[in-house]
């Protein structure tokens, strides 16, 4: 019986080829009849969701919502951040063939349609940036997807893409023909070549921020934490490339991503036969994150009261205020 469920397993593994997925994530079978290890890898890329447990409104004694940040460039965060994915000079985008960094993930999936990307603000009014709330989806035309509905493509492309700078030299020059336009007032105008368009690349990640509740739950007698959203950031430039700050790109609901990510490798750099999936990383808080807001009565973040190493001060101060609660609940 061993036998047969391995040669099962090898045959519906097989045919696959380099860079694709087999029920999610990659495996180690790069050609039909090669395996690239000594077994073959089936356990993540195969493997069901864990679901989360189930919370009555009257279990939860206490709860406390928080804002974290993920730095990438912390070397805890680096599992999340490598492998890069590049693009040839053919536009084919290519991507490591046993794991991918999280963006690659998400960007994989959110194109394919399987998870849902919220705008980090109104569309209609950009001055109001709430987004974290989910209340902006950005969706196709019904029965339609990225690669059929160009309007939702060029959205997304919005969203996950950037432009380059603007070219000095006008088309006339580049090319010896005449590309000027005249103007209804008689004046004759350049016309400059598009700007380039590119697709936001893993090493263009700098953090990610998470939304989420933490809870003190009396049936289970544990306090617990559910990740509500996540969002990557990038910096932001200006038309010279010069950075001015950071950028939210969008918001994801955390419980649909959890089917996407359950089955992608991450690197473990102390075994490499004990690599866990994306959704064990974030279950089991293997990451580092600082506290960037939490719930209150002003609705503030604590950069608007406190700034350099009293702002990480005060993010760990919370920090340590949701880790007393479980004793303070059992104190007597």
């Amino acid at each position: 019986m061993k036998n047969l469920f391995f040669s099962a397993v090898v045959v519906f593994l097989a045919g696959t080829s380099i860079g694709q997925e087999v029920n999610g994530g990659p495996v180690n079978v790069p050609a039909d009849g090669i395996v690239d290890g000594v077994f073959i890898q089936e356990h993540i890329p195969t493997k069901r969701m864990i679901p989360y447990e189930f919370v009555r409104e009257a279990d939860v004694i206490w709860s406390r919502r928080v804002w974290e940040q993920i730095d990438l460039r912390e070397k805890m965060n680096h599992p999340m951040y490598f492998p890069f994915d590049e693009y040839d000079a053919s536009g084919n985008w290519v991507r490591n063939s046993s794991r991918w960094s999280l963006w690659t993930v998400l960007k994989t999936h959110i194109l394919n349609g399987d998870i849902r990307v919220f705008s980090p603000y109104n569309p209609l009014q950009f001055d109001i940036t709430d987004g974290d709330q989910l209340k902006y989806p950005i969706d196709p035309q019904p029965g339609m997807n990225y690669y059929t509905d160009s309007v939702y493509k060029n959205t997304l492309f919005s969203y996950m893409g950037t432009l380059g700078a603007e070219s000095t030299t006008p088309l006339s020059n580049m090319y010896g023909e005449d590309s000027t336009i005249t103007l209804a007032d008689g004046t004759i105008q350049n016309v400059y070549p598009p700007r380039d368009t590119t697709w936001l690349l893993s090493k263009d990640i700098v953090q990610y921020r998470l939304k989420e509740d933490w809870f003190f739950d009396k049936e289970r007698s544990v306090l617990d934490v559910r990740i509500i959203a996540i969002a990557p950031v990038c910096y932001n430039k200006d038309d010279q490339g010069q950075v001015t700050g950071m950028k939210e790109m969008f918001w994801l609901y955390f419980p649909h991503c959890r089917f996407v990510l359950n089955n992608y490798f991450v690197y473990n750099d102390q075994n490499d036969a004990q690599w866990m999936s994306f959704d064990d990383l974030f279950w089991k808080r293997r990451f580092t994150c600082t506290i960037y807001k939490e719930s209150n009565v002003y609705d503030r973040k604590v950069e608007t009261y406190k700034t350099g190493v009293d702002a990480l001060f005060e993010a760990e101060k919370i920090k340590e205020e949701i880790r007393t609660i479980e004793h303070d609940v059992w104190s007597f």
